[in-house]
């Protein structure tokens, strides 16, 4: 009989190549960040914004009370998709390097760097016995003295620069409507209502205001800045 690589146990250890060169316990922690809910980044001449969907299926959740865009620092804004926990401890890290860079350098992280250590903890969780990968994918965004900064960084520890992009459920959708709708020349605003819209179009549930997450950073004020419901209540209004 014949047995698949997983099968014969080569998942069942975290440094153990299959003999096709794969990783198993990474690959199921890419399959976590899939399960996650659909979050959008998109990057304009004017800024960052960051937006997220909250669609709870429980009816005495508080939705209002589930954050999934937070700041890092005053010009840097951070979603995840996947498993929750890995998430908070992620943000926390970034939150202390962001901190540290401060107080000893005196001036505000440049955003790839910080993606870069972040991105080196979560390799670092893919090489080592007795630990498992960071089941989450982590989408940084802000400005730094490059301009407008957006990038993307997988459970591996891979991190790259984007336009627009998305992690989460329904992420090869969500990419293919962007790819026909973004445009660099879009204004802040415009690249909001694109990002509720593709996230609004692609989910199973009928998404309210209060359904979703949303964080700009403006290039001109380099400044984070959370949406009030009744900012995002207006901008659903235009789609």
């Amino acid at each position: 009989m014949a047995f698949s690589p997983a099968m014969m146990g080569y998942d069942r250890a975290l440094t153990v190549f299959s003999p096709d060169g794969r990783l198993y316990q990474v690959q199921y922690a890419f399959e976590a960040v899939k399960q996650g809910w659909s979050t959008v980044g998109i990057k304009v001449k004017q800024g960052v914004v960051l937006a997220a969907e909250k669609a709870i299926t429980k009816s005495l959740v508080d939705v209002v009370s589930i954050e999934k865009v937070s700041a890092i620092d005053s010009h840097i804004a951070v979603s995840f998709a996947g498993f929750g926990g890995d998430g908070r401890i992620l943000i926390e890290y970034a939150r202390q390097l962001a901190v540290s860079h401060r107080l000893t350098y005196g001036e505000p992280i440049p955003i790839e760097y910080l993606t870069k250590q972040i991105s080196d903890l979560k390799q670092a969780y893919t090489q080592h016995g007795g630990v498992r990968p960071f089941g989450v994918s982590l989408l940084i965004g802000g400005i730094d003295e490059t301009g407008p900064q957006l990038f993307k960084t997988d459970p591996a520890g891979q991190y790259f620069g984007y336009f627009a992009t998305s992690i989460g459920r329904g992420e090869s959708a969500i990419e293919e409507k962007l790819e026909k709708s973004y445009r660099q020349d879009m204004s802040l605003e415009d690249a909001t209502v694109l990002a509720l819209k593709v996230l609004k179009e692609s989910s199973d549930q009928e998404l309210k205001a209060v359904n979703f997450d949303v964080a700009l950073v403006d290039a001109e004020k380099k400044e984070y800045k959370k949406l009030y419901l009744e900012e995002i209540e207006s901008l659903l209004k235009k789609i």
